[in-house]
């Protein structure tokens, strides 16, 4: 791994990326399950908006809130929250992960959707539908370029072996680096970038909203309901 730290260069990165994400195109209301009174419903929402400190305020809170508390939350600050191993984690630290593009995000969780959820539950023959949405979040760091060396250490880039990537993310972790820019595993033409400070993620905004249909062998991906956008196969 010494090597490896010893060859790296920085890319300064001032960009849109793009974070992919399970969440409902229509809201829920989270109280409905407790009463039929909507007056309670919204005694019991005041409540929550004066109890519950925000995680994150904007310029212009009169505009924003309580939408910037919710993106922010959902966008940038879920995996900081609720660490879960990953590429570069082993669990006990949170890693945000965004994409170069909406595409580079869907080939990525649609791999993640079926063969860490799907087919481990046993759902791969069933007719499943999920819904997600994708931000735009701004991303202004000095990143660890691991792009030109991936060939020579390719297992940065296993397609399920994440244990050297989880001590390269250690490394990062204990030393305080940002993060760093790598290549997509699932999209040869994607990049990925893996973020370990959240300070350097900013202005989440909402681009678009996907359903994923698993139907047979395929996933089936909509930006509009019931119109295909694309399909990929499912694999492990």
């Amino acid at each position: 791994m010494h090597t490896l730290f010893a060859n790296l260069s920085l890319a300064d990165v001032h960009q849109e990326v793009s974070r992919n994400i399970v969440a409902l195109r229509k809201p829920q209301n989270l109280f409905d399950d407790l009463t039929d009174d909507p007056a309670a419903w919204q005694l019991a929402q005041r409540i929550e908006d004066v109890t519950k400190p925000p995680v994150y305020r904007s310029p212009s809170p009169l505009i924003d809130r309580p939408f910037e508390n919710a993106d922010w939350f959902n966008a940038i600050a879920w995996p900081y929250t609720y660490w879960q191993a990953s590429r570069f984690s082993n669990g006990s630290y949170g890693v945000w992960y965004g994409s170069d593009t909406v595409e580079t995000s869907v080939y990525e969780s649609v791999y993640h959707w079926y063969s860490g959820f799907l087919a481990d539950a046993g759902f791969e023959h069933e007719s499943v539908v999920v819904e997600r949405k994708v931000y735009s979040v701004t991303c202004a760091a000095a990143l660890l370029d691991f792009r030109p060396l991936t060939a020579q250490y390719a297992d940065l880039l296993h397609t399920s072996d994440y244990a050297y990537a989880q001590t390269v993310g250690a490394r990062i972790h204990r030393e305080g680096h940002p993060g760093l820019l790598i290549q997509s595993v699932r999209r040869s033409e994607g990049e990925n970038v893996a973020i370990f400070n959240p300070v350097v993620l900013s202005n989440p905004k909402l681009d678009c909203e996907l359903t994923y249909r698993l139907d047979g062998d395929q996933i089936l991906i909509e930006k509009q309901p019931g119109k295909v956008w694309l399909s990929l196969d499912a694999v492990r």
